[in-house]
Order: C-alpha cells, then structure tokens, then sequence
C-alpha cells in the first residue's frame, strides 16, 4: 500500500489516543513534581535506572525474537535503520553550523584525552542485551501481550525516576531561556530529525507519522524503543531503538573531530544524550564553556521525546 503526504498534516487526534499519551507523560510529571536532593538517594536511583533500561531492552529483544515472519522483518529492519541514520546524519550536521553563524563559540583549551573506545563498548553493551533478549526470545517465546504489559510497567517507573532526576538537575525555566545557543540547536536537531524520518516513511511507502515516530526519539534509545514497540510492534520498536543507539555511537566518534571547526555540529549530533552520556565527551573536547549549551539542548530534547512520539503515534491509522 501506497501511503500519501496526506498522512502528515492529519490533525484528528481522538480522546483515546490523548488519553494514552497523557498517561505516558503523567509518571514523568509526576517525577518532576517530587524534589529530592538526598544523594544517595539519587545514586540509588541512577542505578535502578539502569537496570530497568536493561531490563526493557531484553523484553524489546524478546518480543523481537518471538516475530513469526522474523526473516522477513530483519530485512526491512536493517533497510529502515540504515536510511534513517544516515538522512538523520546528513540533515543535522547540514543545518547545525548556521548555529556556529550566528552565536560563534571561542572554545578553551582541550581538557584531556576522551575514551572513545571504552564509551563504544559502554554503548554496544545496551545491544548486547536486545541480542541476548533476542535469543531467549527464539527459544522460549512469550505471548505478546504478556511482554507488552511487563514492558509498559517499566516504562512508567522508568519515567518516573527520569522526571526525579530531571528536577533534580535544578534547571529551571530561566536557564534554559537564556541560553539561545541552546535552544537553537535542539530546534535544529529536532526540525531536521523529523524531515529525516518524513523522508525515511515516504522512501519506503509508511506512514509519515510513523517515520516522524522513529525520529522524535533523537537519541533517547530506551523510551523510542518501547514506546514504539508498544504501538507499532517490536520489529518497528528496533528500528526506533538501534537509530537512537547508533546515534549515541556515531556521537561519540564524531565529537572530538567536529568540535574544533562546529562546535554546534558536536554538541548537537548527541541529541538527547548531549545532557548526559555524552557530555563528557563535549566537556573534554570542547572545555567547560560547552557544558551549558549542551545540558539546555540535551534537556530539550528530553523533554521533547516523551510528549511527541506518542502524539505522532496517535495519528492516523
């Protein structure tokens, strides 16, 4: 089936589907209300969350590994990652550098040697566990709706303690206004992440909003996953999920080499992940007057995940 631009101005959004999304984004305000400063406390909470990303990843692996048409869904996976990634690549470093045009960024000193190589493997770990998902999935499948219901449940709670820590980062409204480096980067991800994912439905005859789906995640691997997954099954969940990792992976690489000539180009190409895993990257390539940019644009796009996958996921059929 043949799908038309038609699909990406549908406006209709009926009260189901923003009941669902409100219940999506109610654990992360709910979060985000409870003010917690206790630091071993937080510490627990960074732990708890990250075992539940593994956990939700290794059911992601397990609904993967159960498909019946897996053979054929592998193909189409592996097509739809390889466009997304590199129409998403293309799009955000084309435009990023208008940043460095506007707001030119003189940058100190290098701070020290990044370990590439160990935040790779660090990364490749979280694949490890959607293959290891995948296997148990192969040789001991679970009912669908079983893994959907445990999935969902760790989603919220994983949202929760995202919204704890979140208010936890004392960023406040006035902070990130601020800061319009920021701001305009994180506009420029998203904006040109999107037209990637529009391009990469219409490239291969899917709904637009679907594509748009895959790409407003922009590099938050572990909530595009499974909110995909939930909606449009795991086969598309692993498309969302492997996007956003290798775009945390590619980040990594491309850092420490863009930061001398676009520093917008570095800190943006992270998307979500420029307030937390790769902002010692930043930090190190680039000194410490990239840190506040980098947290106002990763924090953006945080923010901006949880509220527009699943209000693209609502449109449409």
């Amino acid at each position: 089936m043949v799908y038309h631009l038609a699909n990406l101005a549908a406006p209709f959004v009926n009260a189901d589907n923003t009941l669902d999304t409100l219940v999506i984004l109610s654990p992360l305000v709910l979060g985000y209300l409870i003010k917690l400063s206790h630091l071993p406390s937080l510490r627990l909470i960074d732990r708890a969350l990250t075992a539940l990303v593994y956990l939700i990843l290794g059911l992601m692996g397990m609904g993967l590994g159960g498909l019946d048409n897996l053979a054929g869904e592998i193909g189409e996976i592996a097509r739809l990652t390889g466009t997304l990634i590199g129409l998403t690549l293309v799009a955000n470093l084309a435009l990023l550098p208008l940043v460095d045009r506007r707001w030119p960024l003189s940058l100190g000193q290098e701070q020290g040697r990044v370990r590439t190589l160990a935040m790779v493997m660090e990364s490749l770990q979280l694949a490890g566990v959607v293959l290891a998902g995948f296997m148990l999935g192969m040789l001991m499948p679970l009912p669908g709706h079983l893994i959907e219901s445990w999935a969902n449940a760790i989603l919220m709670l994983l949202l929760l303690l995202i919204g704890i820590q979140l208010r936890a980062s004392n960023m406040s409204l006035r902070q990130i206004l601020l800061n319009p480096r920021g701001l305009a980067i994180a506009a420029l991800v998203l904006g040109t992440s999107l037209l990637a994912g529009a391009a990469t439905a219409l490239l291969w005859q899917m709904p637009v909003h679907h594509g748009l789906a895959l790409a407003a995640g922009t590099g938050w691997y572990s909530l595009s996953g499974a909110l995909v997954s939930a909606k449009l099954g795991p086969a598309l969940g692993s498309v969302a999920f492997l996007a956003d990792l290798c775009r945390e992976l590619i980040a990594i690489v491309l850092i420490p080499i863009l930061m001398r000539r676009t520093p917008a180009s570095a800190i943006g190409y992270g998307g979500a992940t420029a307030m937390d895993f790769t902002l010692p990257v930043i930090q190190k390539s680039g000194g410490p007057q990239t840190v506040p940019i980098a947290i106002v644009s990763g924090f953006v796009l945080t923010l901006a995940g949880p509220i527009l996958i699943p209000f693209f996921l609502s449109l449409g059929g």
